[in-house]
């Protein structure tokens, strides 16, 4: 069980995140929308620590996270993987050493980090690695580099290094924005598989449709607040107009255009064949 009370993040005086609180069960496949500002994004990001709450706290299976460092920060950020909007992949590297980053906090000691780094992974790992593009039909991708690959193939890519953490938990920031709609059904699909296997998974998402086909709840968003918790089919066109003052088709109009002023849509690299 993931719970978050209270959470709260201010820059300045704006509160990105204000007051949320929310009950995860293990294992649920939970969509978060919301307009362009509405806490998103700072709200993954308050639960893997990549930014630090102003107030509240977030609790995993009874165990504080708030306040973890150094070690116990690096061991709750492993746990709880992150898959961000632009793949965060080492372009320069092959698609098998980038799946093989996901080990590295495994590893104790600075010595031991720098191997990693140095592509010294034991047979086991590369073997974990290999079965995991292998699973999502990266498997003949292994040795290239990774900016050779399409939209979809990078983020399948860094859903198979966010699994070698082996995470309980898996946050994934608007994981399909700069996608085209072939390659954003294939991650969302493998999001699906490997909630599947039990992995709690938090997804950020622009569209509406794609929360409902996909999620066992919506959690919607507005100026940092939660105004809407429940079951897909809840969140009716309705509920849309209610919460947000739009029409469900002009929500997603504003998302659309909201995702191609994006600094990460490319829509002719990313609409490549996956």
């Amino acid at each position: 069980m993931l719970e978050i009370e209270g959470l709260t993040r201010r820059f300045g005086s704006v509160k990105a995140v204000d007051g949320v609180s929310l009950q995860v069960p293990a294992g649920q496949m939970v969509g978060i929308i919301g307009r362009s500002g509405a806490g998103k994004s700072t709200l993954l990001r308050l639960i893997n620590r990549l930014a630090e709450p102003s107030e509240g706290r977030i609790v995993f299976e009874g165990r504080d996270v708030t306040g973890l460092k150094g070690r116990g920060l690096r061991d709750w950020r492993t746990e709880c993987a992150m898959i961000f909007q632009q793949f965060n992949l080492v372009q320069r590297l092959d698609v098998l050493t980038n799946v093989l980053i996901g080990r590295l906090n495994h590893r104790h000691g600075f010595l031991t980090k720098i191997g990693s780094l140095l592509c010294q992974f034991s047979p086991e790992e590369r073997a974990m690695a290999l079965a995991a593009l292998d699973r999502f039909d990266l498997l003949s991708t292994a040795l290239q580099r990774s900016d050779t690959l399409s939209g979809g193939q990078q983020q399948r890519v860094a859903i198979c290094r966010a699994l070698m953490q082996q995470p309980r938990l898996i946050l994934a920031d608007e994981p399909i924005a700069s996608l085209d709609p072939r390659n954003a059904r294939t991650v969302m699909d493998a999001l699906a598989q490997v909630n599947r296997d039990g992995i709690t998974v938090l997804v950020n998402l622009h569209h509406l449709d794609t929360a409902r086909e996909y999620c066992n709840r919506v959690v919607a968003m507005q100026h940092g607040r939660v105004v809407f918790d429940g079951a897909p089919s809840e969140l009716n066109s309705a509920r849309i107009t209610q919460i947000y003052g739009l029409t469900e088709a002009e929500f997603q109009a504003e998302a659309a255009a909201a995702v191609k002023a994006s600094p990460a849509f490319d829509l002719p690299r990313q609409s490549a064949m996956a």
